[in-house]
């Protein structure tokens, strides 16, 4: 079994070719994803519709970690999500997360970032 760092590590690697169904296999049945100026996701299947309907506007993301720590079942990392727009323009956004991890899979995710730089990225 996969250590919690080891999980957190392969889930972010998993944003830079993403397939929903795969990104979601990470997750608990009963996981919460929360971007945190957003409202929570809750469980494994709306998790995978949030990524689906994420790729409409971003064909990936890749996570550049630049430091990562893990104690026990929890894992907190310091990195910029770079979102790459079907359009062409990538999108850096500085992130911290937060995850839970049980038993091989992800049971809580938080990430806190600037709303505004979400907003731009979106915006014609």
């Amino acid at each position: 079994m996969s250590s919690p760092d080891e999980i957190v590590r392969a889930m972010c690697r998993a944003w830079s070719t993403p397939d929903p169904a795969e990104i979601a296999r990470f997750f608990a049945e009963d996981a919460v994803y929360h971007n945190i100026p957003m409202e929570p996701i809750l469980g494994r299947t709306a998790i995978a519709d949030f990524i689906s309907g994420f790729l409409a506007t971003f064909t990936a993301i890749d996570f550049d970690i630049h430091l990562q720590v893990a104690n026990g079942p929890v894992v907190m990392n310091e990195r910029t999500d770079t979102l790459r727009g079907k359009d062409g323009r990538d999108t850096p956004l500085p992130v911290v997360g937060v995850f839970e991890v049980r038993d091989g899979l992800i049971t809580a995710w938080r990430d806190y970032f600037d709303m505004a730089a979400i907003t731009r990225a979106f915006a014609v």
